[in-house]
């Protein structure tokens, strides 16, 4: 990179002294009127306003109506805006052909300061070398300031800007492996949920990689200026381990998310039972105790009952007896003399005409003598 660098600073230098040669007489001033876009400004030559367009340099698209807004071309148009604002002075110098064939003034525009504002855009890394048909009398301080802008990893070679293809290589790699080692759930919906957000991140990683990995051919020369073709190679083969060991991870995550599933359900089952059994055991002595409670209380009614019916006895003995008479004291008789009774005559009893002697009986026992 660094032989390059100073081979194209070197070339640079060389054609800078051939464009000081003829630029007495091939060359025009101007004053700024208004910023295009990145590459392309609009200046008063003559009392006239001309379409410059910067030669040797391609800045990524802003204006046109078949084409996005592409990746730091609005930064591209703020900082041709800060370095020619309008009112600048300027130099123009020209090159085989003045003219494109939208009637742009193709030319190298040097600020005040002497410098070629072609290669200071590529320089921030905000636009790429690019030939224009004959015209290449910019393209080496063009390519140097490229060379430059790479080294330094700057505009397009930056991976701080999310835009750009090797921040975008970068973040595609970054999240995968963020996924993938996420910390290992406990929970099937966790662990479903991880498998979810790697699937998102894998989608993700195959779709930028379907870019990645198509022809050149098919994207704007600007799409791929921040990564040279071995860096392009490298990229590809890292983000594709980094795709596969996802897909390891994911279907990991999918297995286990089936296992632990199937253990959450069984022990669900088992805590429910558990909880049925606990809630009939509850319920059981919740009616002893609310059985023993009636007993017991069913007993306190029964002995309150009798206790209060003794009362109420007792109450009603002690209120009949105090509504008795009052008893009348005994006053014992006086005792009376004894008098003996009168001796009475005797009286022989009256001779019995009955037979008091022993009797036989006939047999039958109906008729008896006199023994």
């Amino acid at each position: 990179m660094k032989k390059l660098l100073i081979a194209a600073v070197t070339t640079a230098a060389l054609v800078g002294g051939s464009v000081a040669v003829a630029a007495a007489a091939n060359a025009d001033s101007g004053t700024v009127v208004r910023v295009v876009d990145g590459d392309t400004l609009v200046a008063s030559i003559n009392n006239a306003d001309h379409t410059i367009r910067l030669l040797n340099v391609d800045t990524p698209e802003t204006k046109d109506p078949n084409q996005p807004v592409e990746c730091l071309g609005p930064e591209a148009s703020k900082y041709l805006e800060e370095k020619l604002p309008p009112g600048t002075k300027i130099k123009l110098e020209f090159d085989a052909e003045r003219h494109d064939k939208y009637g742009r003034t193709l030319a190298g525009v040097f600020a005040p300061d002497g410098s070629l504002v072609n290669a200071e855009i590529a320089r921030e890394g905000l636009g790429i070398p690019v030939q224009f048909g004959a015209n290449g009398k910019f393209l080496p301080p063009v390519t140097a300031a490229y060379e430059e802008a790479r080294a330094e990893k700057k505009g397009l070679f930056s991976e701080d800007a999310e835009c750009t293809l090797p921040a975008q290589l970068a973040k595609t790699a970054k999240a995968l492996d963020t996924a993938t080692a996420a910390a290992p759930a406990e929970t099937s919906a966790a662990v479903g949920a991880a498998a979810t957000a790697l699937t998102t991140e894998l989608a993700a990683a195959k779709a930028f990689r379907s870019i990645f990995a198509a022809s050149k051919d098919a994207q704007r020369a600007v799409y791929w200026a921040g990564l040279s073709a071995a860096a392009a190679t490298a990229g590809l083969k890292i983000l594709d381990s980094k795709v596969a060991a996802a897909e390891k991870k994911r279907d990991e995550l999918n297995s286990r998310t089936v296992t632990l599933a199937a253990a959450e359900k069984k022990a669900k089952e088992e805590r429910i039972a558990a909880e049925a059994r606990a809630a009939a055991e509850k319920k059981a002595a919740e009616e002893r105790a609310a059985a023993e409670k009636k007993a017991a209380e069913d007993r306190a009614a029964a002995e309150k009952a009798a206790a209060e019916e003794a009362a109420r006895l007792a109450e009603a003995e002690a209120e009949r007896l105090r509504r008795l008479p009052v008893p009348i004291p005994y006053i014992p008789p006086a005792p009376q003399p004894y008098v003996p009774p009168a001796p009475q005559p005797y009286v022989p009893p009256a001779p019995s005409t009955k037979y008091t002697g022993p009797r036989c009986y006939a047999p039958g026992g109906k008729s008896w003598r006199p023994c």
